[in-house]
């Protein structure tokens, strides 16, 4: 009795210690899991600070150039003066027979523009005279980028062209499911624009190839902007995109409800951009969404709207909003701590430190096109046909041309000239 006493004893203790070991393995896996877990989400959410993009991406405007939409990768809207300003005397016009909706680039004495009578042109930026035309598809809505004497492109046939900028000869072409609006930005080797298959695209500048491709929810018109490594771009499913330049990571997906349409543009670690429904965001640049905000705050906000839980947080990089009144389709500029944005027929001059609006200018109609500062004037175009040329301090019109046809085209300036198309089927020049 006394040995089978002890050996239950020993087998219990066994069976304890056995016990004890099998808690400890489980006790020290359970955490080195949870720990790796939250080193993988650590990783994720603040790896871009470690790992981050590239900040020497450029491809920008030489002085006394346009050579994109909005001037440069940050989309600025804005160039020196170079000792002359426009003053509203026409200097020459070309007729397309089509109309333009597509914003002229200038480049090496060039001017580069699409018409919707299927075609891009090079023209003699001092003269006016067509240097060579290409033909594409379809309607060339989509604004070109010079860059490397090479001048990219998109057409509604759904193909991004990059041409020979001094012949018009074509180097390649990129194939999309759908048609390409935006307009497309240039960077240190690499061609970023977005289309209406929902992607954003990252091609290869000299070859043509794909790098990288983003799917958002909706089409994406916007055209991006590209600072510190970092592509800014909106979709029609609502949302503002900030993605790694040469991954196509995810850092940010900033949720403005209703369509963003317009192009962000970025200014001192900033992203500033309008929605369909007339409200002007401000995001931090470097902000990172943190894993499932985007479904967490949707499950917040619908138990919030039952009154069972408080406010939910604010949406990752969110600094501040504006109420502007109407569909915000023009870009904005950001000069001098001001910001310049057209909703529905009016033009906003806005401080950003006080977010308070300091003027506003009516036009005759909608202002889709997307202004643009030298100095302190501002020239804008309007759907009543007119460019308009205003002064930046008071708002007060300095000048207009009256065109054929409305303005959807954003200006170019360039060497005291100011380019810009119109539904007339015309592309003007005024000094």
């Amino acid at each position: 009795m006394v040995n089978n006493f002890i050996e239950w004893r020993l087998r219990s203790e066994q069976n304890s210690l056995a016990f004890l070991k099998r808690q400890k393995v489980i006790r020290i896996t359970t955490v080195s899991v949870l720990a790796l877990v939250i080193l993988l989400l650590f990783a994720y959410h603040f790896g871009y600070m470690i790992f981050g993009p590239p900040k020497g991406l450029n491809s920008n405007s030489r002085i006394g150039e346009w050579s994109m939409f909005r001037h440069d990768l940050v989309h600025s809207g804005s160039t020196n003066p170079n000792g002359i300003l426009p003053q509203g005397t026409l200097s020459w016009v070309f007729d397309t027979g089509d109309a333009i909706q597509s914003s002229p680039a200038i480049a090496n004495g060039t001017v580069y523009f699409g018409s919707n009578d299927y075609k891009l042109y090079a023209l003699d930026a001092a003269t006016g005279t067509k240097l060579w035309e290409f033909r594409t598809g379809s309607l060339v809505k989509s604004s070109p980028a010079v860059a490397n004497g090479v001048v990219y492109f998109g057409s509604n046939d759904s193909r991004l062209y990059a041409l020979d900028a001094s012949t018009g000869e074509k180097l390649w072409d990129f194939k999309t499911k759908y048609v390409i609006q935006s307009s497309p930005a240039v960077a240190d080797g690499i061609v970023y624009f977005g289309a209406d298959d929902y992607c954003v695209y990252a091609l290869d500048a000299v070859k043509g190839t794909k790098l990288w491709r983003f799917e958002t929810g909706s089409y994406v018109t916007s055209s991006p902007a590209v600072a510190n490594g970092i592509v800014y771009i909106g979709s029609q499913d609502g949302f503002c995109y900030a993605l790694h330049a040469l991954s196509g990571r995810l850092f940010l997906q900033f949720r403005a409800y209703p369509k963003v349409v317009c192009s962000p543009a970025v200014s001192d670690e900033v992203v500033y951009f309008g929605t369909s429904q007339g409200r002007l965001y401000a995001v931090d640049a470097n902000a990172n969404n943190w894993p499932w905000e985007h479904e967490f705050l949707h499950w917040w906000r619908t138990y919030h709207i039952y009154a069972y839980i408080p406010n939910p947080p604010l949406p990752s990089g969110f600094l501040w909003y504006l109420e502007l009144g109407a569909i915000a389709k023009s870009s904005p500029v950001v000069s001098e701590g001001l910001l310049y944005i057209g909703s529905g027929n009016k033009l906003f001059s806005i401080d950003i430190q006080s977010q308070e609006k300091r003027w506003i200018f009516e036009a005759g109609d909608t202002i889709s096109s997307s202004p643009a500062v030298v100095d302190t004037t501002i020239y804008l175009g309007s759907e009543d046909g007119h460019l308009y040329a205003l002064d930046t301090v008071t708002g007060d019109k300095l000048w207009d041309i009256v065109t054929g046809s409305k303005i959807t085209s954003s200006p170019a300036i360039a060497d005291g000239t100011v380019y810009i198309g119109s539904h007339d089927g015309k592309l003007y020049a005024i000094k």
